[in-house]
Protein backbone atom coordinates (compact mmCIF):
# COMPACT_ATOMS: atom_id res chain seq x y z
CA UNK A 1 0.00 0.00 0.00
CA UNK A 2 1.56 3.44 -1.05
CA UNK A 3 2.66 5.70 2.24
CA UNK A 4 3.37 9.25 2.39
CA UNK A 5 5.76 10.17 4.73
CA UNK A 6 5.61 14.36 6.30
CA UNK A 7 8.19 15.81 8.02
CA UNK A 8 7.45 18.82 10.43
CA UNK A 9 8.11 20.14 13.64
CA UNK A 10 6.13 21.00 17.02
CA UNK A 11 7.63 23.46 19.47
CA UNK A 12 10.84 22.99 17.59
CA UNK A 13 10.83 19.02 18.32
CA UNK A 14 11.39 17.34 14.88
CA UNK A 15 8.29 15.00 14.16
CA UNK A 16 6.90 12.47 11.11
CA UNK A 17 3.68 10.96 9.88
CA UNK A 18 3.45 8.16 7.73
CA UNK A 19 -0.21 7.23 6.45
CA UNK A 20 -1.48 5.56 3.43
CA UNK A 21 -2.78 7.56 0.95
CA UNK A 22 -6.47 6.94 0.83
CA UNK A 23 -5.88 7.60 4.62
CA UNK A 24 -9.47 8.92 6.22
CA UNK A 25 -8.91 13.00 6.77
CA UNK A 26 -10.01 12.47 10.49
CA UNK A 27 -7.54 10.08 10.87
CA UNK A 28 -4.66 12.52 9.32
CA UNK A 29 -6.08 14.71 11.61
CA UNK A 30 -5.69 13.01 14.49
CA UNK A 31 -2.33 11.73 13.89
CA UNK A 32 -1.30 15.54 13.78
CA UNK A 33 -3.01 15.79 17.44
CA UNK A 34 -1.75 13.32 18.66
CA UNK A 35 1.83 14.15 17.84
CA UNK A 36 1.07 17.94 19.23
CA UNK A 37 0.03 16.53 22.58
CA UNK A 38 -3.02 18.60 21.82
CA UNK A 39 -6.57 18.39 23.73
CA UNK A 40 -9.50 16.68 21.29
CA UNK A 41 -10.76 20.27 20.89
CA UNK A 42 -7.84 22.38 20.67
CA UNK A 43 -7.20 24.05 17.61
CA UNK A 44 -4.22 22.95 14.88
CA UNK A 45 -2.76 24.74 12.15
CA UNK A 46 0.33 23.08 9.72
CA UNK A 47 2.37 25.76 8.35
CA UNK A 48 4.71 25.75 5.36
CA UNK A 49 8.25 26.58 4.86
CA UNK A 50 6.96 29.95 3.61
CA UNK A 51 4.79 30.64 6.61
CA UNK A 52 1.72 29.99 5.17
CA UNK A 53 -1.01 27.84 6.68
CA UNK A 54 -2.04 24.30 4.55
CA UNK A 55 -4.59 22.29 5.07
CA UNK A 56 -4.09 18.85 7.31
CA UNK A 57 -5.08 16.09 5.15
CA UNK A 58 -4.31 13.22 3.08
CA UNK A 59 -3.41 15.96 0.04
CA UNK A 60 -0.53 17.40 1.93
CA UNK A 61 2.80 17.38 -0.21
CA UNK A 62 5.38 14.89 1.05
CA UNK A 63 8.49 16.73 1.53
CA UNK A 64 12.15 16.02 3.37
CA UNK A 65 13.25 16.57 6.60
CA UNK A 66 14.99 19.59 5.12
CA UNK A 67 11.67 21.38 4.24
CA UNK A 68 9.84 20.85 7.47
CA UNK A 69 6.24 21.85 8.05
CA UNK A 70 5.96 23.49 11.40
CA UNK A 71 2.94 22.07 13.23
CA UNK A 72 1.07 24.55 16.08
CA UNK A 73 -1.69 24.39 18.88
CA UNK A 74 -2.51 28.16 17.81
CA UNK A 75 -5.92 27.67 20.51
CA UNK A 76 -5.42 25.36 23.38
CA UNK A 77 -7.57 25.16 26.66
CA UNK A 78 -5.34 26.74 29.11
CA UNK A 79 -7.08 25.40 32.36
CA UNK A 80 -6.96 21.66 30.92
CA UNK A 81 -3.05 21.91 30.16
CA UNK A 82 -2.38 23.74 34.03
CA UNK A 83 -4.47 21.34 35.51
CA UNK A 84 -2.53 18.53 33.67
CA UNK A 85 1.01 19.63 34.31
CA UNK A 86 -0.39 20.48 38.17
CA UNK A 87 -1.53 16.80 38.54
CA UNK A 88 1.62 15.47 36.34
CA UNK A 89 -0.63 13.59 33.93
CA UNK A 90 -3.16 13.96 31.70
CA UNK A 91 -6.54 11.95 32.01
CA UNK A 92 -7.32 10.95 28.23
CA UNK A 93 -3.99 9.55 28.43
CA UNK A 94 -4.24 7.26 31.09
CA UNK A 95 -7.76 6.10 29.90
CA UNK A 96 -6.37 4.99 26.82
CA UNK A 97 -3.31 3.68 28.59
CA UNK A 98 -6.31 1.80 30.76
CA UNK A 99 -7.81 0.37 27.55
CA UNK A 100 -4.59 -0.83 25.94
CA UNK A 101 -3.96 -2.60 29.25
CA UNK A 102 -7.62 -4.51 29.21
CA UNK A 103 -7.37 -5.24 25.55
CA UNK A 104 -3.86 -6.87 26.23
CA UNK A 105 -4.96 -8.64 29.40
CA UNK A 106 -8.51 -9.93 27.81
CA UNK A 107 -6.02 -11.50 24.63
CA UNK A 108 -3.76 -13.10 27.03
CA UNK A 109 -5.97 -14.39 29.87
CA UNK A 110 -8.99 -14.57 28.14
CA UNK A 111 -11.38 -12.22 30.41
CA UNK A 112 -10.98 -8.81 32.51
CA UNK A 113 -9.19 -9.24 36.03
CA UNK A 114 -11.91 -7.32 38.68
CA UNK A 115 -9.01 -5.04 39.60
CA UNK A 116 -9.19 -3.36 35.91
CA UNK A 117 -13.43 -2.54 36.31
CA UNK A 118 -11.97 -1.31 39.85
CA UNK A 119 -8.93 1.51 38.35
CA UNK A 120 -11.66 2.24 35.10
CA UNK A 121 -14.03 3.13 38.06
CA UNK A 122 -11.76 4.99 39.94
CA UNK A 123 -10.68 7.08 36.93
CA UNK A 124 -14.55 7.43 36.13
CA UNK A 125 -15.04 8.84 39.60
CA UNK A 126 -11.94 11.13 39.36
CA UNK A 127 -13.60 12.37 36.02
CA UNK A 128 -16.85 13.11 37.26
CA UNK A 129 -15.07 14.91 40.42
CA UNK A 130 -13.55 17.22 38.35
CA UNK A 131 -16.53 18.12 36.22
CA UNK A 132 -18.27 18.96 39.44
CA UNK A 133 -15.91 21.94 39.66
CA UNK A 134 -17.36 24.89 37.91
CA UNK A 135 -14.90 26.51 36.20
CA UNK A 136 -13.26 22.95 34.87
CA UNK A 137 -16.56 21.64 33.82
CA UNK A 138 -17.49 21.70 30.04
CA UNK A 139 -21.24 20.72 31.28
CA UNK A 140 -21.64 23.65 31.11
CA UNK A 141 -21.23 24.64 27.65
CA UNK A 142 -23.65 22.04 26.84
CA UNK A 143 -26.87 24.25 27.10
CA UNK A 144 -29.67 22.30 25.24
CA UNK A 145 -31.49 24.56 22.79
CA UNK A 146 -35.24 25.18 22.50
CA UNK A 147 -36.52 21.48 21.16
CA UNK A 148 -38.99 23.35 18.45
CA UNK A 149 -37.93 23.41 14.90
CA UNK A 150 -37.33 26.73 13.22
CA UNK A 151 -40.02 27.96 11.07
CA UNK A 152 -38.95 28.04 7.42
CA UNK A 153 -38.79 31.80 6.18
CA UNK A 154 -41.27 32.97 3.89
CA UNK A 155 -38.59 35.06 2.18
CA UNK A 156 -36.82 32.31 0.55
CA UNK A 157 -36.45 31.33 -2.83
CA UNK A 158 -37.37 27.71 -3.44
CA UNK A 159 -33.33 27.06 -4.39
CA UNK A 160 -31.88 28.59 -0.97
CA UNK A 161 -30.06 26.20 0.79
CA UNK A 162 -30.95 26.28 4.43
CA UNK A 163 -28.66 24.67 6.96
CA UNK A 164 -29.92 21.51 8.18
CA UNK A 165 -30.78 21.16 12.26
CA UNK A 166 -27.83 18.69 12.49
CA UNK A 167 -25.19 20.44 10.60
CA UNK A 168 -26.44 23.57 13.10
CA UNK A 169 -25.76 21.39 16.09
CA UNK A 170 -22.72 20.02 15.04
CA UNK A 171 -20.95 23.04 14.62
CA UNK A 172 -22.71 24.55 17.62
CA UNK A 173 -21.30 21.68 20.16
CA UNK A 174 -17.95 22.28 18.26
CA UNK A 175 -17.98 26.10 19.04
CA UNK A 176 -19.00 25.58 22.47
CA UNK A 177 -15.91 23.22 23.24
CA UNK A 178 -13.23 24.75 21.46
CA UNK A 179 -15.45 28.63 23.19
CA UNK A 180 -12.77 28.41 26.53
CA UNK A 181 -9.45 28.01 24.31
CA UNK A 182 -6.89 30.75 24.97
CA UNK A 183 -5.76 31.75 21.13
CA UNK A 184 -2.23 32.31 20.39
CA UNK A 185 -0.35 35.94 20.14
CA UNK A 186 0.47 35.19 16.57
CA UNK A 187 -3.08 34.38 15.52
CA UNK A 188 -4.78 37.27 17.21
CA UNK A 189 -1.78 39.94 15.28
CA UNK A 190 -2.83 38.05 12.23
CA UNK A 191 -6.92 38.26 12.79
CA UNK A 192 -5.73 42.24 13.02
CA UNK A 193 -4.50 42.03 8.82
CA UNK A 194 -6.25 42.58 5.59
CA UNK A 195 -4.14 39.78 4.89
CA UNK A 196 -5.59 36.90 6.59
CA UNK A 197 -6.71 33.56 4.95
CA UNK A 198 -10.53 32.61 5.65
CA UNK A 199 -9.99 29.32 3.45
CA UNK A 200 -8.16 27.52 6.43
CA UNK A 201 -10.41 27.77 9.26
CA UNK A 202 -13.57 25.86 9.66
CA UNK A 203 -16.94 27.58 10.66
CA UNK A 204 -16.89 26.53 14.72
CA UNK A 205 -13.23 28.24 14.38
CA UNK A 206 -14.30 31.07 12.98
CA UNK A 207 -17.18 31.75 15.83
CA UNK A 208 -14.28 31.73 17.88
CA UNK A 209 -11.88 34.11 16.24
CA UNK A 210 -15.32 36.28 15.89
CA UNK A 211 -15.34 35.83 19.97
CA UNK A 212 -11.52 37.07 19.75
CA UNK A 213 -12.63 40.33 18.19
CA UNK A 214 -15.08 41.52 20.60
CA UNK A 215 -12.43 40.82 23.50
CA UNK A 216 -9.53 42.14 21.91
CA UNK A 217 -11.45 45.73 21.50
CA UNK A 218 -12.88 45.60 25.23
CA UNK A 219 -16.39 45.35 24.04
CA UNK A 220 -16.89 42.11 26.96
CA UNK A 221 -15.51 44.01 29.53
CA UNK A 222 -17.29 47.87 28.95
CA UNK A 223 -20.67 46.81 27.84
CA UNK A 224 -21.22 43.62 30.02
CA UNK A 225 -21.88 41.35 27.82
CA UNK A 226 -21.72 37.68 29.28
CA UNK A 227 -19.60 35.30 27.41
CA UNK A 228 -22.70 32.45 27.20
CA UNK A 229 -24.82 35.46 25.29
CA UNK A 230 -22.41 36.23 22.53
CA UNK A 231 -21.96 32.73 22.19
CA UNK A 232 -25.81 32.39 21.48
CA UNK A 233 -25.41 35.27 19.37
CA UNK A 234 -22.86 34.31 17.23
CA UNK A 235 -24.74 30.96 16.92
CA UNK A 236 -27.86 32.59 16.14
CA UNK A 237 -25.93 34.47 13.64
CA UNK A 238 -24.21 31.21 12.01
CA UNK A 239 -27.98 29.60 11.59
CA UNK A 240 -28.79 32.38 9.68
CA UNK A 241 -26.52 32.50 6.99
CA UNK A 242 -27.34 29.93 4.39
CA UNK A 243 -24.96 27.45 2.42
CA UNK A 244 -25.24 29.47 -0.52
CA UNK A 245 -21.61 30.15 -2.86
CA UNK A 246 -20.57 33.85 -1.54
CA UNK A 247 -23.43 35.46 0.91
CA UNK A 248 -22.69 33.20 3.27
CA UNK A 249 -21.00 33.01 6.91
CA UNK A 250 -17.81 32.91 5.54
CA UNK A 251 -18.25 35.79 3.90
CA UNK A 252 -19.66 37.39 6.86
CA UNK A 253 -16.38 36.95 8.50
CA UNK A 254 -14.15 38.26 6.10
CA UNK A 255 -16.11 41.40 6.03
CA UNK A 256 -16.17 41.51 9.52
CA UNK A 257 -11.93 40.60 10.21
CA UNK A 258 -12.01 43.39 7.25
CA UNK A 259 -13.47 45.71 9.81
CA UNK A 260 -11.53 44.47 12.05
CA UNK A 261 -8.50 45.01 10.42
CA UNK A 262 -9.42 48.47 9.50
CA UNK A 263 -10.23 49.40 13.00
CA UNK A 264 -6.82 48.62 14.11
CA UNK A 265 -4.66 50.19 11.25
CA UNK A 266 -6.50 53.16 11.50
CA UNK A 267 -5.97 53.28 15.11
CA UNK A 268 -10.09 54.10 15.44
CA UNK A 269 -9.70 53.29 18.96
CA UNK A 270 -8.28 56.42 20.38
CA UNK A 271 -10.37 58.68 17.53
CA UNK A 272 -14.45 57.36 18.45
CA UNK A 273 -15.88 55.66 21.06
CA UNK A 274 -16.65 52.04 21.72
CA UNK A 275 -19.94 52.14 20.80
CA UNK A 276 -19.38 53.11 17.91
CA UNK A 277 -16.79 50.02 16.93
CA UNK A 278 -19.61 47.57 18.37
CA UNK A 279 -21.78 48.92 16.12
CA UNK A 280 -19.55 48.77 13.09
CA UNK A 281 -18.35 45.64 14.30
CA UNK A 282 -21.96 43.99 14.61
CA UNK A 283 -23.21 45.42 11.94
CA UNK A 284 -20.70 43.94 9.78
CA UNK A 285 -21.55 40.47 11.37
CA UNK A 286 -24.87 40.97 10.75
CA UNK A 287 -24.96 42.53 7.38
CA UNK A 288 -25.99 39.99 5.09
CA UNK A 289 -28.35 37.82 7.39
CA UNK A 290 -30.77 35.23 5.79
CA UNK A 291 -29.02 36.44 1.88
CA UNK A 292 -31.01 34.16 -0.59
CA UNK A 293 -28.54 34.46 -3.15
CA UNK A 294 -30.35 36.27 -5.52
CA UNK A 295 -29.93 40.29 -5.00
CA UNK A 296 -32.54 43.21 -5.30
CA UNK A 297 -33.26 43.43 -9.03
CA UNK A 298 -34.11 39.71 -8.72
CA UNK A 299 -36.79 40.66 -5.73
CA UNK A 300 -37.75 43.27 -7.22
CA UNK A 301 -38.64 42.03 -10.92
CA UNK A 302 -39.95 38.69 -9.55
CA UNK A 303 -42.12 40.15 -7.46
CA UNK A 304 -40.98 38.36 -4.00
CA UNK A 305 -42.45 38.88 -0.72
CA UNK A 306 -39.23 40.89 0.02
CA UNK A 307 -40.08 43.31 -2.98
CA UNK A 308 -43.81 43.42 -1.65
CA UNK A 309 -42.67 43.95 2.45
CA UNK A 310 -40.44 46.93 1.41
CA UNK A 311 -41.90 48.58 -1.39
CA UNK A 312 -39.04 47.34 -3.46
CA UNK A 313 -36.40 49.54 -1.36
CA UNK A 314 -33.34 47.77 -0.66
CA UNK A 315 -35.40 44.69 0.27
CA UNK A 316 -32.67 42.87 0.85
CA UNK A 317 -30.75 45.00 2.98
CA UNK A 318 -34.13 45.57 4.86
CA UNK A 319 -34.13 42.26 5.62
CA UNK A 320 -31.08 41.71 7.06
CA UNK A 321 -31.52 44.44 9.41
CA UNK A 322 -34.80 43.27 10.39
CA UNK A 323 -33.27 39.46 11.14
CA UNK A 324 -30.90 41.13 13.14
CA UNK A 325 -33.09 42.44 15.56
CA UNK A 326 -35.22 39.33 15.53
CA UNK A 327 -32.14 37.69 16.59
CA UNK A 328 -31.24 40.16 19.21
CA UNK A 329 -34.98 40.62 20.58
CA UNK A 330 -34.46 36.84 22.75
CA UNK A 331 -32.64 37.87 25.64
CA UNK A 332 -30.50 34.64 25.80
CA UNK A 333 -29.13 36.26 22.45
CA UNK A 334 -29.09 39.85 23.45
CA UNK A 335 -25.58 41.46 23.89
CA UNK A 336 -26.77 44.65 24.09
CA UNK A 337 -29.37 43.92 26.88
CA UNK A 338 -27.47 45.28 29.86
CA UNK A 339 -27.15 48.49 27.71
CA UNK A 340 -29.00 51.62 28.63
CA UNK A 341 -31.80 52.66 26.61
CA UNK A 342 -30.49 55.72 25.30
CA UNK A 343 -27.07 53.44 24.02
CA UNK A 344 -29.58 50.77 23.01
CA UNK A 345 -31.24 53.50 20.68
CA UNK A 346 -27.62 54.75 19.37
CA UNK A 347 -26.55 51.06 18.39
CA UNK A 348 -29.81 50.47 16.65
CA UNK A 349 -30.22 53.66 14.70
CA UNK A 350 -25.83 52.94 13.43
CA UNK A 351 -26.50 49.24 12.95
CA UNK A 352 -29.74 49.81 10.94
CA UNK A 353 -27.41 53.17 8.54
CA UNK A 354 -24.62 51.02 7.83
CA UNK A 355 -26.77 47.68 6.56
CA UNK A 356 -28.79 49.69 4.33
CA UNK A 357 -25.58 51.55 3.20
CA UNK A 358 -24.14 48.39 1.76
CA UNK A 359 -27.28 48.40 -1.02
CA UNK A 360 -24.89 49.26 -4.42
CA UNK A 361 -27.48 51.37 -5.56
CA UNK A 362 -26.71 53.71 -3.35
CA UNK A 363 -22.97 53.79 -3.80
CA UNK A 364 -22.76 56.83 -5.57
CA UNK A 365 -24.40 58.76 -3.03
CA UNK A 366 -22.86 57.85 0.08
CA UNK A 367 -19.47 58.14 -1.45
CA UNK A 368 -20.29 61.80 -2.75
CA UNK A 369 -21.21 62.44 0.63
CA UNK A 370 -18.06 61.12 2.21
CA UNK A 371 -16.05 63.28 -0.52
CA UNK A 372 -17.90 66.68 0.33
CA UNK A 373 -16.57 66.32 3.88
CA UNK A 374 -13.20 64.87 3.71
CA UNK A 375 -11.63 68.23 3.43
CA UNK A 376 -13.10 69.33 7.23
CA UNK A 377 -13.74 66.19 8.78
CA UNK A 378 -14.20 66.23 12.15
CA UNK A 379 -14.55 62.64 14.42
CA UNK A 380 -16.39 65.27 16.92
CA UNK A 381 -19.26 65.84 14.62
CA UNK A 382 -21.65 62.68 14.58
CA UNK A 383 -22.81 63.35 11.17
CA UNK A 384 -19.17 62.82 9.82
CA UNK A 385 -18.88 59.52 11.86
CA UNK A 386 -21.91 58.14 10.54
CA UNK A 387 -20.91 58.71 6.94
CA UNK A 388 -17.42 57.60 7.81
CA UNK A 389 -19.10 54.17 9.25
CA UNK A 390 -20.64 53.73 6.76
CA UNK A 391 -17.88 54.11 4.06
CA UNK A 392 -16.48 51.45 6.72
CA UNK A 393 -18.75 48.79 5.90
CA UNK A 394 -18.94 49.15 2.23
CA UNK A 395 -15.12 49.35 2.52
CA UNK A 396 -15.06 45.80 3.95
CA UNK A 397 -17.81 44.44 2.41
CA UNK A 398 -16.33 44.83 -1.26
CA UNK A 399 -12.63 44.48 0.19
CA UNK A 400 -11.44 40.99 -1.17
CA UNK A 401 -9.47 41.96 -3.82
CA UNK A 402 -7.49 43.94 -1.15
CA UNK A 403 -6.36 40.24 0.13
CA UNK A 404 -3.98 37.91 -1.69
CA UNK A 405 -4.76 36.84 -4.74
CA UNK A 406 -4.67 33.15 -3.54
CA UNK A 407 -7.18 34.07 -0.67
CA UNK A 408 -9.50 36.76 -3.42
CA UNK A 409 -9.46 34.80 -6.12
CA UNK A 410 -11.79 31.66 -5.25
CA UNK A 411 -14.28 34.33 -3.33
CA UNK A 412 -14.11 35.37 -7.24
CA UNK A 413 -15.40 31.86 -8.74
CA UNK A 414 -17.96 32.07 -5.85
CA UNK A 415 -19.35 35.18 -6.31
CA UNK A 416 -19.33 34.29 -10.39
CA UNK A 417 -21.25 30.98 -9.44
CA UNK A 418 -24.08 32.70 -7.26
CA UNK A 419 -24.18 35.54 -10.45
CA UNK A 420 -24.91 32.73 -12.94
CA UNK A 421 -27.53 31.02 -10.88
CA UNK A 422 -29.64 34.21 -10.95
CA UNK A 423 -28.94 35.03 -14.48
CA UNK A 424 -30.12 31.29 -15.23
CA UNK A 425 -33.08 31.45 -12.97
CA UNK A 426 -34.09 35.03 -14.67
CA UNK A 427 -33.82 33.33 -17.92
CA UNK A 428 -36.04 30.24 -16.84
CA UNK A 429 -38.93 32.70 -15.72
CA UNK A 430 -38.87 34.93 -18.23
CA UNK A 431 -37.38 38.22 -16.30
CA UNK A 432 -35.11 41.02 -17.35
CA UNK A 433 -31.70 39.36 -17.43
CA UNK A 434 -29.35 41.22 -15.24
CA UNK A 435 -26.09 41.83 -17.53
CA UNK A 436 -22.87 41.33 -15.68
CA UNK A 437 -24.19 38.03 -13.90
CA UNK A 438 -24.92 36.49 -17.68
CA UNK A 439 -22.36 33.78 -18.07
CA UNK A 440 -22.94 34.03 -21.96
CA UNK A 441 -21.73 37.73 -21.93
CA UNK A 442 -19.44 37.97 -18.38
CA UNK A 443 -15.66 36.56 -18.08
CA UNK A 444 -14.02 36.89 -15.14
CA UNK A 445 -11.50 39.39 -16.15
CA UNK A 446 -14.40 41.43 -17.69
CA UNK A 447 -16.27 41.21 -14.51
CA UNK A 448 -13.63 42.36 -12.38
CA UNK A 449 -12.01 45.13 -14.47
CA UNK A 450 -14.73 47.60 -14.59
CA UNK A 451 -15.32 46.95 -11.15
CA UNK A 452 -11.90 47.24 -9.37
CA UNK A 453 -11.50 50.45 -11.96
CA UNK A 454 -14.56 52.55 -11.17
CA UNK A 455 -15.95 51.20 -7.89
CA UNK A 456 -13.30 49.76 -5.88
CA UNK A 457 -10.52 51.73 -6.50
CA UNK A 458 -12.24 55.38 -6.09
CA UNK A 459 -13.83 54.27 -2.90
CA UNK A 460 -10.81 52.75 -1.13
CA UNK A 461 -8.66 55.90 -2.21
CA UNK A 462 -11.53 57.96 -0.77
CA UNK A 463 -10.64 56.32 2.32
CA UNK A 464 -7.21 56.14 2.67
CA UNK A 465 -7.31 60.28 1.82
CA UNK A 466 -8.42 60.23 5.64
CA UNK A 467 -6.43 57.44 6.72
CA UNK A 468 -2.96 57.61 4.07
CA UNK A 469 -1.81 54.26 6.45
CA UNK A 470 -4.32 52.47 4.16
CA UNK A 471 -2.64 53.21 1.29
CA UNK A 472 0.18 49.97 1.41
CA UNK A 473 -2.45 47.90 2.95
CA UNK A 474 -5.24 47.94 0.59
CA UNK A 475 -4.74 49.87 -2.11
CA UNK A 476 -1.63 48.71 -3.34
CA UNK A 477 -3.07 45.14 -3.70
CA UNK A 478 -6.38 46.33 -5.44
CA UNK A 479 -4.26 47.71 -7.88
CA UNK A 480 -1.97 44.85 -8.12
CA UNK A 481 -5.47 42.33 -8.79
CA UNK A 482 -6.25 45.30 -11.22
CA UNK A 483 -3.47 44.70 -13.48
CA UNK A 484 -3.86 41.07 -13.13
CA UNK A 485 -7.50 41.17 -14.46
CA UNK A 486 -6.41 43.56 -17.15
CA UNK A 487 -3.57 40.84 -18.29
CA UNK A 488 -5.85 38.00 -18.15
CA UNK A 489 -8.54 39.70 -19.81
CA UNK A 490 -5.81 40.55 -22.53
CA UNK A 491 -4.82 37.09 -22.77
CA UNK A 492 -8.41 35.79 -23.32
CA UNK A 493 -8.78 38.49 -26.22
CA UNK A 494 -5.76 36.93 -27.53
CA UNK A 495 -6.73 33.64 -27.10
CA UNK A 496 -10.09 34.34 -28.53
CA UNK A 497 -8.78 36.22 -32.04
CA UNK A 498 -6.22 33.63 -32.33
CA UNK A 499 -9.87 31.04 -32.25
CA UNK A 500 -11.40 33.51 -34.34
CA UNK A 501 -8.51 33.29 -37.35
CA UNK A 502 -8.55 29.36 -36.75
CA UNK A 503 -12.23 29.59 -38.00
CA UNK A 504 -11.98 31.56 -40.83
CA UNK A 505 -8.76 29.91 -42.22
CA UNK A 506 -10.85 26.70 -41.33
CA UNK A 507 -13.43 27.65 -43.02
CA UNK A 508 -12.22 28.99 -46.03
CA UNK A 509 -10.58 25.93 -46.57
CA UNK A 510 -13.66 23.99 -46.49
CA UNK A 511 -14.95 26.59 -49.21
CA UNK A 512 -12.49 26.73 -51.98
CA UNK A 513 -13.01 24.51 -55.16
CA UNK A 514 -12.07 20.68 -54.63
CA UNK A 515 -9.38 21.34 -57.03
CA UNK A 516 -7.42 24.29 -55.74
CA UNK A 517 -7.14 22.49 -52.58
CA UNK A 518 -4.04 21.22 -53.68
CA UNK A 519 -1.92 23.13 -55.61
CA UNK A 520 0.13 20.77 -56.60
CA UNK A 521 -1.73 18.54 -58.30
CA UNK A 522 -3.66 21.79 -59.50
CA UNK A 523 -1.06 21.99 -61.45
CA UNK A 524 0.11 18.09 -62.74
CA UNK A 525 -3.88 18.17 -63.50
CA UNK A 526 -3.13 21.64 -65.73
CA UNK A 527 -0.23 20.03 -67.58
CA UNK A 528 -2.21 17.11 -68.44
CA UNK A 529 -4.93 19.06 -69.95
CA UNK A 530 -1.77 21.23 -71.74
CA UNK A 531 -0.77 17.69 -73.07
CA UNK A 532 -3.77 16.76 -74.53
CA UNK A 533 -4.64 19.46 -76.47
CA UNK A 534 -1.14 19.62 -78.21
CA UNK A 535 -1.12 18.60 -81.45
CA UNK A 536 0.54 15.11 -82.18
CA UNK A 537 4.30 15.01 -82.68
CA UNK A 538 5.14 14.54 -86.51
Amino acid sequence: MATKIIYFTVNGRPEQAEFPVDCPAQDVKDLFRSAAEAGPHDILKLYNPNGNIINISPCLEPNSPNSCYKLEVVAADCNSVELAVALGFDLSSMEKRLQGLEKKILIEAGETPAVVYEMKRQVESFREKLESVEHLSWLGLFKELSEGTQKPSPFYHKRTLRKTREECEHVREKFLQMSSLEVSEEVRQYLKTPTFDNWQWEDAEIMVLLQVMYTDLDFIATFNIEPEVLHQFLYEVYKRYNNIPFHNFKHCFCVTQMMYGLIWLTDLKSKIDSIDLLTMLTSAVCHDLDHTGYNNAYQINARTELALRYNDISPLENHHCAVAFEILEKNENNIFRNLTTEQYKRIREGIIKCILATDMTRHNEILNKFKSILPVFDFSNKDHRDVLMMIMIKVSDISNEARPMDVAEPWLDCLLQEFYNQSDMEKLEGLPVTPFMDRDKVTKPSSQTGFIGFVLLPLFIELANLFPCLEQHIIDPVRKALDYYTEMEKALEREKLIRAQSDKAAAAKNTTPQNLQNPQKTADSLSEAGNALKPPTL
